[in-house]
C-alpha cells in the first residue's frame, strides 16, 4: 500500500523477514530548561515591596532576591494586546488584538484572537517535546466563541496547551469564578464559606498539572504559563488578609507616593535625577479630601493590597512546590504584569466596578453606607485614581494609557543555574514582545516560518537573554525602536527619546498635541522638550506611522465601549432576527454569547411542565452585584433586577399552574428606567418599575434553569435549580425603540472617555 507516515524499516512477505521502525519522539534535550511565565494582572511598576511599595509581596521578593530586576521594560497598556505579544514574540496589531479580545472591529487588527499566521510559545514548545499548561485567564479568544457551542480553534488547548484550568473572559468573579477546565466549563470546587478563593484553585491546578507530568515523564521539561486574575477588579481576598491591612492606607496616596518613590531611588530601581511625576488631573491632593472619601479610598488600596499579598502567597506556594520536586534550578520563570495600574475605578473608586461600564459615578456617601463589604464576596470593588497612580509611581498615567504608567511595569526573570549575579538590577529598555524570543533563544530553537501549512509572520521582538550575564549588566540595549498605540492613545521610543500623545475621543488624530520626552534623563516624563525642539517630535511621529504601517497598526481606530454591543448576522450566536432559543440542562452562558438584555426592551419566555410546589430558577444573569433572575417561589413567578444591589422586585398576582404552562417576563425601556411585567399563559400578572436599566449588566452571563456563581437574588440562597421540568426558554430582543436605546448607548460610551 501507498505509505502516508514516514517508515525507515523494511516490510516484506512476514515478519521474520521485516525490519521495524519506530519514529522518535521529540525532545528538547536532557538539560532542556523548564519554562514558567507568571503574569499579573493590572500591577503598576511600583506595587511589589521589592520595586518600592510597603505592600507585602515577600514570595515575589525572594524571586527577585535571586534573580534579576528590569527598570526600564515595557509591554502595552491593555490585557489582552499584551498577552498576545507576549505569547507570540510579534506586536499587538499584527497578530490581530489591537484592544481587548471582546470585540472583532472588522478589520485586521482587531479579530478578537491570535491569527494562526503567529504561533504561540505553547505552540512552537509543543512541537519541540515540551508539556504545556496554563492556568488562569486566558482573554484571547473571541467571547462569542467562548461558550460550549464554541468553535474551540482559539481556546488554550487548541493554541498549544495540552491542559487547561481558567477562565476565558477579562475578569471573573474570585469567589465564584466562571471556569473551564480544558474545554468544557465547570463549577468551582468549594465556595467561599468552605474557603473558596480562585488564586489558590488556579495554583492547586498549576501545580498538579506539573506533578502529573513529573511523576510519569521526569525526562521531558514543562512550559507552564500561570496568569492570575489578580489584580484585576474585583479585588478580592479572605478575610484574614483584609484585616492585617486595616488602617494601613489612612495617610493616603500622596504620602504612600512619596514613600514608595523614595524607596525606588534608594534601591537604584530609577536613576537618581528622577522626578516624581505630578498628579493626574482628577487626583486631588489627600489632605483636602472629605472624610467619607477618605474612608472609601483607603478601604479600597486596604482590599488591593490584600488581594496582592494573597496572590504573591500562591505564588510562594508554587515555587516551592518547584523546589521540592528538585525543578526549580533548572527553571527559567520570569514574572512581570500585563500594563500599569487600572483608572477603572473612577476618581472615587467603586464598591460595583460595572457602574463604571454603565456610565454611573458611585458617590462615597452613598459607597460608605457598604464599606464593610469591600474586598469580600459582596462587592465588585475597583480602588480610586489617586491609589492608582502611586501603584505607577514615578509616572503619571494609567493603564490605557501610552505614557509611561500604562506601559511600564515590573519584570524579574529568575533561573538559579544561569543567572549568577543574583538581586542585580537590569536598566535595558526592553518589551514584551521580546518575551518569546527570549525563551527561544535560551531553548536554542526557531520560531517556524511556517506552521500547519500557514506562512508565519516575522517575529518583532528582539531577545533579551544577553542581560542574563553578569558582564553584560551595564551594556547598550539590544531594543532601539518600539511604537505604542491603545485607541488613539500613541507613543514612539527610539534610542532613549520618546514621543507621545494621549489621544482625546472626537479630536482628529492629526490634532493631537505630541509630548517629547528624553527618557535616558527623564525617566517619568516630566519635562516636555516638544516646544523647543519641534524637529525632533517630528521625527519621531513620522518613524511612528513608519513602524504603524510596517505592523498593521491602521487604521487608528478610538472606539471601545461601544464595539462591545452585539453585532448581529446569521451563523453566529445572535441571529439577526434577535431570537434566542435555549434548551436545558446546557452549560452557563459567558455574557458576550447569550442575548444583550442591558438597554433595550425584551420578552422572555419559559416553557416549564411544574408538579405541585415545585420552585426554581428559570433564568439567571450576573451576580449578587447585579443582575436579574425569573424563578418560581412559593407557587409564585419572581423577577428580581438587581441595580448594584437595589433590587427591583415583582411576584406574580396569580399563581404558576401546576402542569404545563408558559411563564416569562416582559421588559419595555421607559426613559433612563423600564417596566419589568410578568406573564403567565399570556396573562400579565405584575409590574415592577425598575428606575435604571443597565446597559452592562454583568461580566458573568446567564445560566439557564438554575442560577450559576453567586445568587442573583436575596429570595434564594445558592443556585436554587429549577425542581419542574425547563423544556426552553425563548427571549426575543425588541427592534425599534430598542435600537434607539443601542444608539444612546452608543453615545453614552463615546461621551464617558472625554
Amino acid at each position: 500500500m501507498k505509505s502516508y507516515e514516514r517508515f525507515d524499516g523494511v516490510i516484506n512477505r512476514t515478519q521474520t523477514e521485516s525490519e521495524p521502525w519506530w519514529p522518535t519522539p521529540p525532545h528538547p534535550g536532557e538539560a532542556a530548561p523548564n519554562v514558567v511565565v507568571i503574569l499579573l494582572d493590572d500591577t503598576g511598576f511600583s506595587h511589589f515591596g521589592c520595586y518600592g511599595s510597603d505592600l507585602a509581596t515577600p514570595n515575589i521578593d525572594r524571586l527577585a532576591a535571586a534573580g534579576l530586576r528590569y527598570t526600564n521594560f515595557h509591554v502595552t497598556p491593555l490585557c489582552s494586546p499584551t498577552r498576545a505579544s507576549l505569547l507570540t514574540g510579534r506586536n499587538h496589531h499584527t497578530v490581530g488584538m489591537r484592544s481587548i479580545s471582546n470585540f472583532d472591529s472588522g478589520y485586521p487588527h482587531m479579530r478578537g484572537h491570535i491569527t494562526n499566521h503567529a504561533t504561540t510559545v505553547a505552540e512552537v514548545l509543543r512541537d519541540e517535546g515540551y508539556a504545556t499548561f496554563a492556568a488562569g485567564k486566558w482573554h484571547l479568544c473571541a467571547m462569542e466563541n467562548a461558550s460550549a457551542a464554541g468553535p474551540y480553534d482559539q481556546w488554550p488547548c487548541q493554541r498549544g496547551f495540552d491542559r487547561f484550568y481558567g477562565f476565558l473572559e477579562g475578569e471573573t468573579d474570585q469567589f465564584h469564578p466562571e471556569l473551564v477546565y480544558d474545554n468544557h466549563a465547570v463549577e468551582p470546587p468549594a465556595t467561599p464559606e468552605e474557603g473558596y478563593h480562585l488564586s489558590e484553585d488556579l495554583v492547586d491546578h498549576a501545580i498538579g498539572f506539573i506533578h502529573d507530568t513529573k511523576s510519569v515523564r521526569p525526562d521531558r521539561p514543562f512550559f507552564t504559563y500561570l496568569a492570575f486574575g489578580a489584580t484585576h477588579a474585583p479585588h478580592q481576598a479572605p478575610a484574614p488578609y483584609l484585616e492585617k491591612y486595616r488602617g494601613r492606607f489612612d495617610d493616603g496616596w500622596d504620602a504612600a507616593r512619596d514613600n514608595w518613590f523614595a524607596r525606588q531611588i534608594e534601591t537604584g530601581l530609577l536613576p537618581p535625577d528622577t522626578e516624581l511625576a505630578p498628579r493626574n488631573p482628577g487626583v486631588e491632593p489627600w489632605d483636602f479630601l472629605p472624610e467619607n472619601q477618605k474612608r472609601l479610598a483607603a478601604r479600597l488600596q486596604e482590599a488591593f493590597a490584600a488581594f496582592l499579598e494573597h496572590t504573591d502567597a500562591q505564588i510562594g506556594r508554587f515555587v516551592d512546590s518547584l523546589d521540592q520536586l528538585g525543578e526549580l534550578d533548572n527553571t527559567l520563570l520570569i514574572l512581570l504584569s500585563d500594563n500599569g495600574a487600572s483608572q477603572e475605578g473612577g476618581p472615587f473608586g467603586v464598591m460595583h466596578e460595572m457602574k463604571y461600564f454603565n456610565f454611573l459615578v458611585e458617590m462615597p456617601d452613598e459607597a460608605v453606607e457598604r464599606i464593610d463589604d469591600i474586598g469580600g464576596p459582596h462587592s465588585h470593588a475597583n480602588y480610586p485614581w489617586g491609589w492608582a497612580q502611586a501603584g505607577n509611581t514615578p509616572f503619571k498615567w494609567y493603564k490605557q494609557n501610552t505614557h509611561e504608567g500604562g506601559v511600564h511595569v515590573p519584570l524579574i526573570v529568575h533561573w538559579p543555574e544561569r543567572i549568577v549575579d543574583a538581586g542585580a538590577l537590569r536598566d535595558q529598555f526592553h518589551h514584551v514582545d521580546d518575551i518569546a524570543p527570549t525563551i527561544y533563544e535560551t531553548l536554542g530553537i526557531e520560531a517556524p516560518a511556517t506552521y500547519r501549512g500557514l506562512e508565519q509572520i516575522p517575529l518583532s521582538g528582539v531577545p533579551l537573554a544577553y542581560t542574563f550575564d553578569a558582564a553584560q549588566a551595564d551594556v547598550p540595549t539590544n531594543k532601539h525602536v518600539q511604537y505604542f498605540e491603545m485607541m488613539g492613545h500613541r507613543g514612539i521610543y527610539a534610542d532613549g527619546w520618546k514621543a507621545v500623545t494621549r489621544h482625546q475621543p472626537g479630536v482628529p488624530f492629526e490634532d493631537d498635541d505630541w509630548e517629547l520626552y528624553h527618557l535616558t534623563e527623564d525617566r517619568s516624563e516630566c519635562h516636555n522638550l516638544a516646544a523647543e525642539m519641534p524637529d525632533k517630535v517630528a521625527g519621531l511621529i513620522d518613524l511612528w506611522w513608519r513602524e504603524a504601517e510596517e505592523y498593521g497598526v491602521l487604521p487608528l481606530d478610538d472606539r471601545t465601549i461601544e464595539l462591545f454591543f452585539t453585532r448581529y448576522r446569521d451563523h453566529s450566536p445572535h441571529p439577526v432576527d434577535r431570537h434566542y432559543s435555549y434548551f436545558p440542562p446546557m452549560s452557563p452562558l459567558p455574557a458576550q454569547v447569550a442575548p444583550a438584555l442591558g438597554a433595550r426592551g425584551w420578552d422572555m419566555v419559559a416553557t416549564i411542565g411544574r408538579p405541585e410546589g415545585a420552585a426554581g430558577v428559570l433564568y439567571a444573569s450576573g451576580t449578587e452585584n447585579s443582575g436579574l433572575s425569573l424563578f418560581v417561589q412559593d407557587d409564585r413567578l419572581v423577577f428580581d433586577y438587581n441595580c448594584f444591589g437595589d433590587h427591583h422586585l415583582v411576584e406574580s398576582e396569580a399563581a404558576v399552574p401546576v402542569g404545563d404552562s408558559t411563564v416569562g417576563v416582559r421588559f419595555r425601556r421607559t426613559g433612563a428606567g423600564g417596566e419589568a411585567t410578568l406573564v403567565i399563559d399570556g396573562a400579565p400578572s405584575g409590574t415592577v418599575t425598575v428606575p435604571f436599566a443597565m446597559t452592562i449588566i454583568s461580566s458573568v452571563g446567564p445560566s439557564v434553569g438554575y442560577d450559576h456563581g453567586s445568587p442573583v437574588s436575596e429570595r434564594y440562597r445558592g443556585q436554587f435549580p429549577f425542581e419542574g421540568r425547563l423544556h426552553r426558554i425563548d427571549i426575543d430582543l425588541l427592534r425599534g425603540a430598542g435600537e434607539a436605546d443601542q444608539a444612546g448607548a452608543d453615545e453614552r460610551a463615546a461621551m464617558s472617555r472625554q
